[in-house]
């Protein structure tokens, strides 16, 4: 269930939505003048939807390699790896 707050709470309740955002990992929603306005999150959850947001453009980028038939067998990349850091 959404946590709907109006935008003074930011003022006169910001700890209580602080520690409520940080505790359940929930965003709270903001609304101004009846109409939402902002999402409030914690930076650990906000840093952990970018980095799903990163992982899902890397994702596509590699499905589309594939089907672009731009790829190489691992074994290939992997000496290539051991080359360039003289481990062969």
């Amino acid at each position: 269930m959404a946590t709907i707050r109006p935008s003074s709470d930011l003022r006169n309740r910001y700890n209580e939505i602080s520690e409520f955002c940080n505790k359940y990992n929930e965003p709270v929603f903001i609304t101004k003048n009846g109409t939402g306005d902002l999402v409030v999150l914690s930076n650990a959850e906000y840093e952990r939807l970018c980095g799903l947001a990163e992982l899902h453009v890397k994702l596509d980028e590699g499905l589309e390699d594939v089907k672009s038939k731009r790829v190489r067998n691992a074994e290939d990349v992997f000496a290539d790896i051991e080359r360039k850091l003289n481990l062969d």
